[in-house]
């Protein structure tokens, strides 16, 4: 097991306000409009449904009873909701929804760690659309896959995680030799931020083969979203990034 819990701000010129504004409606949202993963109709109606950005329609489905083989135990599969918006912005909705508080964690995590290094390379404006614009195709990612490997298109999909792989992306172009403290076992070390950026990467990468072996599922997370996610924020990182401070940026990553 292995966690970034921190990385070198010595440098840091901007205080990460859209950063903490990210981490602040995740947690909102979260805790009151998902009633802490509570309000399964809420979950369900602003989730995105691979079928329904596929076709454009609003996909609405009654609840199924499941019996645990095992123990004997029957659960309820809540139904597709109607959703208030046009299914396409499920795309933004879904990215500051969670499943749980391990997964809302974990996310912001990963967000709190990395992110305020990118809005200092780009700026308030270029951060915020960077990350909405990595979040929107790590989805895009993630629908395109499920149709193409015949995985099930009516299972929704969620989280901040296909944002924060775009950051994570273009944090690994911007900045590969920065330390950031990793917490492995019962060690804190510091690691080129290639290293441990990478070991995610690959980590992803293995288990999203259950996707590209042609499961239903890789436990329940959308590692094509991950995967998409990140290669967006290699792709779209400089672009965002002001032509001065990516030239101060290399040549200090140079210097290293």
């Amino acid at each position: 097991m292995f966690l970034p819990i921190g990385d070198d701000n010595h440098d840091r010129t901007r205080t990460p306000y859209v950063n903490y504004l990210f981490i602040i409606i995740n947690i909102l949202v979260f805790v009151f409009l998902q009633g802490a993963s509570g309000d399964s109709p809420f979950t369900f109606a602003y989730a995105t449904v691979p079928a329904e950005i596929l076709t454009g329609d609003d996909i609405v489905t009654k609840a199924k009873v499941f019996k645990d083989m095992v123990s004997g135990q029957r659960f309820t599969m809540p139904g597709l909701e109607p959703t208030p918006v046009p299914v396409y912005l499920t795309l933004i909705t879904s990215m500051f929804m969670h499943g749980g508080w391990a997964h809302l964690g974990g996310n912001l995590l990963f967000l709190w760690v990395f992110g305020d290094n990118i809005e200092d390379s780009m700026g308030h404006r270029n951060y915020f659309f960077f990350y909405l614009l990595c979040g929107v195709l790590a989805g895009l990612a993630h629908v395109f896959t499920s149709a193409y490997l015949g995985q099930s298109v009516y299972i929704p999909s969620l989280g901040a995680s296909g944002a924060i792989s775009g950051v994570l992306g273009g944090y690994i172009l911007l900045h590969p030799r920065r330390t950031v403290r990793m917490w492995i076992f019962f060690f804190i070390i510091g690691v080129p931020a290639f290293i441990a950026v990478g070991l995610w990467f690959v980590f992803q990468l293995i288990n999203g083969a259950g996707m590209l072996g042609g499961e239903e599922s890789a436990g329940g997370v959308a590692y094509a979203a991950h995967i998409g996610g990140f290669i967006a924020g290699l792709f779209l990182v400089k672009a965002f990034t002001k032509r001065r401070k990516l030239a101060l940026i290399e040549k200090e990553e140079f210097s290293r």
